[in-house]
């Protein structure tokens, strides 16, 4: 079940978000993450749209929108991974927007890959300039 992000749901989103940060982005120090961890729990998920994937009452991934359609974080557990969850929250996501945006670090390649069959077209690359890191912007548009 996909339901709307409720406050006492941060503990379990934070966990999931550096955990899966930490797994994801072996290629960043772990210090960039635990850095912005304050930020992004009780900034970042304030102002986003965020949704939670629940099963047998326990939160297994999530998604945050940002204002037109950026999805500025997809995180799932990684014990509940290529179970569907990633491809299910997007398509949530999908049936209420005509168009879907993101940036992911070009070494990330199974994220790019997700993205990609979930109909994702690169649209730019670039440098992130808080890790220096290339990063690909992809788009999704509802033909």
């Amino acid at each position: 079940m996909i339901r709307k992000f409720k406050p006492e749901d941060t503990t379990k989103v934070m966990t999931i978000w550096t955990k899966g940060n930490f797994k994801a982005h072996a290629f960043i120090d772990r210090d960039y993450w635990i850095a912005n961890y304050n930020r992004v729990k009780e900034d970042y998920l304030l102002k986003s749209e965020t949704y939670v994937y629940v099963e047998d009452s326990e939160i297994k991934g999530f998604i945050s929108l940002i204002e037109n359609g950026y999805i500025g974080a997809l995180f799932v557990n990684h014990n509940d991974k290529r179970k569907g969850i990633g491809r299910k929250l997007i398509n949530y996501c999908k049936e209420n927007n005509n168009k879907l945006v993101l940036k992911v670090y070009e070494k990330n390649i199974d994220a790019i890959l997700f993205y990609a069959t979930m109909g994702f077209k690169n649209k730019k690359v670039q440098i992130d300039e808080e890790t220096g890191e290339k990063e690909y912007e992809m788009e999704w548009i509802n033909i």
